[in-house]
């Protein structure tokens, strides 16, 4: 007896999935293979590109968080 056609589909789909949990199983073993990434100049790195993100938007010039705004109206509460 022949298969149906969702048969057919359910089982490609069931074998991409399994083909992607062997890809990122595969990737997981080289990453603990290849050691530990120098976390600190990576985060340095993101620090300056938040820092030129911010500059680009002028974020932090002149203007109050949302946080500060809250502490500044609980104050103004007592």
């Amino acid at each position: 007896m022949p298969r149906g056609r969702s048969t057919f589909n359910k089982r490609q789909k069931e074998q991409a999935r399994q083909q992607k949990q062997r890809d990122k199983a595969e990737r997981r073993s080289q990453r603990k293979q290849e050691g530990p990434v120098d976390s600190v100049d990576e985060m340095a790195e993101l620090r300056r590109h938040a820092e030129e993100q911010a500059a680009l938007f002028h974020v932090g010039s002149n203007e109050t968080s949302v946080g500060e705004q809250d502490q500044e109206l609980d104050r103004d509460r007592r």
